[in-house]
């Protein structure tokens, strides 16, 4: 049977829960085309972000 030689630090036992607390990432339904976006992030399809044109829209393949 396995046994720890030493006791595990909080550090180390906190550093290994703290994944325990992440989430899902959030998405939003962009206004203009209706698709789910990250908030805050540049819509890589239009190449639109807070209503103005930031990028060259994407070319379909």
């Amino acid at each position: 049977m396995a046994v720890p030689k030493r006791k595990t630090s909080r550090m180390k036992r906190g550093h290994r829960r703290s994944a325990d607390a992440l989430q899902q990432p959030t998405y939003v339904e962009d206004k203009d085309s209706g698709e789910l976006r990250r908030p805050h992030h540049i819509d890589l399809k239009t190449g639109m972000y807070r209503g103005r044109q930031v990028l060259k829209p994407r070319a379909e393949a």
